[in-house]
């Protein structure tokens, strides 16, 4: 999640509230940090990542 590139649109926790959270102002909770995703939870993941129109979610596989 690069937090320089999110503007808070909230499309990520919208899409995936399973996933991902919003913060007090409304960004994303996991700004500037890794998250791990179960194995579950990866659809819903890249449709966050999907949704973002600034591309800040970015998935990548272990």
């Amino acid at each position: 999640m690069d937090a320089d590139l999110c503007t808070g649109h909230g499309r990520c926790y919208a899409h995936a509230p399973e996933v991902f959270e919003p913060d007090d102002e409304g960004y994303n909770a996991a700004r500037g940090e890794v998250a791990e995703v179960a194995a579950a939870q990866t659809e819903a993941a890249q449709r966050a990542v999907d949704s973002c129109p600034e591309r800040a979610l970015t998935v990548r596989e272990r």
